[in-house]
């Protein structure tokens, strides 16, 4: 039996887009089996995949904020403890940064990374001891699978990639959608991922609560989740526009918002990373893309719409109306309604 570890530490959109290559490997190489190291606010994620056995979380984010602390504390010596208490068949960096190439470079077991001209960080490179050439310019899951094929000396499947999360250990791990099962049992729903980290990836609120309206006068429930108090004022708002045809979720930790997307009937979503969860766990998924671009990074799979202003403004004519960010103007709601219609048929 392969044992393999893979280092693929943040962010949780790369974590998933990460999924597929460990399909891949399972599906061609019998018996293979990963350890993951992974950033602690992700590291439900890899549990979810069912060729995975032991997660390695590291805390490279709160470490740096004061490293003196962790080299004292005894935090850094344990979590090195685990990195190097098993020696693996092969250690693929998945990340191709300084940081995730460190981590590999204290691990037992050869090394395996993207080369100089592949790895986001060209100085990565030189800490493997196998380097691989990846194509550039094509999505980031396809990459990915590109490393592990040649990593591991399998050909690459030509299909679509399958992320094969484990929805039943998912929503074990997530008590709290029993409780909100019972709100949203009674009727289908849609949820809105409305959060996100800049503010120039924010959809309009006037657009979501317009959109709202649209849901719920064709009879759907709008699900809100939140992750802090400044998204949560705006679920509040968000729901006051439909009344009892919203709900507000109470906070909820990864595997419960998870839970949560894997009932939906679809998922609309701004450039987020829990869009990238919504696709991992085949929901259909309405993506609006305002500054960024979903050519390499946009969610991945099946039933994954993305609307980008690029393409609104080239085909909506309409006097727009004065709203913030200014860059969504042209992207309304009436297109979003619209994209969602097949997938709610």
């Amino acid at each position: 039996m392969k044992k393999v570890l893979v280092v693929k530490t943040s962010s949780l959109g790369d974590v998933i887009h990460t999924l597929p290559a460990l399909t891949d490997a399972q599906e061609a190489i019998p018996g293979i089996r990963f350890d993951w190291v992974v950033e602690e606010a992700f590291a439900e994620i890899p549990h979810w995949h069912p060729a995975v056995d032991k997660v390695i979380p590291v805390a490279i984010r709160r470490w740096r904020k004061n490293i003196v602390k962790t080299l004292t504390q005894g935090e850094w010596q344990q979590f090195k403890q685990q990195l190097q208490a098993t020696t693996y068949d092969a250690v693929i960096d998945a990340q191709g940064l300084l940081k995730s190439a460190w981590l590999t470079y204290l691990t037992h077991g050869p090394s395996y990374g993207m080369d100089k001209s592949s790895a986001r960080e060209a100085l990565a490179a030189h800490l493997y001891q196998h380097t691989i050439p990846v194509v550039k310019g094509i999505h980031a899951v396809e990459r990915v699978r590109q490393l592990f094929a040649n990593a591991l000396d399998y050909k690459l499947p030509s299909q679509r990639g399958k992320f094969a999360l484990n929805k039943t250990m998912l929503l074990a791990d997530s008590p709290e959608i029993n409780q909100i099962a019972s709100v949203l049992s009674s009727s289908p729903y849609v949820v809105f991922l409305h959060g996100t980290t800049r503010e120039q990836k924010h959809w309009p609120e006037p657009y979501w609560f317009e959109l709202a309206e649209k849901f719920a006068e064709q009879g759907l429930y709008i699900v809100l989740p939140w992750g802090n108090e400044v998204e949560k004022q705006r679920a509040d708002r968000i729901q006051s526009k439909v009344s009892s045809k919203a709900v507000v979720l109470p906070k909820l930790n990864l595997a419960g918002i998870a839970g949560v997307l894997a009932k939906a009937t679809c998922v609309i979503a701004v450039d987020t990373g829990l869009g990238h969860l919504a696709a991992a766990l085949d929901r259909p998924c309405i993506s609006l893309y305002g500054p960024t671009s979903p050519r390499l990074v946009g969610t991945y799979g099946e039933g994954q719409c993305h609307l980008t202003v690029d393409d609104a403004n080239a085909t909506n004519n309409k006097r727009l109306p004065a709203v913030e960010p200014a860059i969504f103007r042209s992207l309304m709601p009436v297109q979003v309604f619209q994209a969602v219609q097949p997938f709610l048929a």
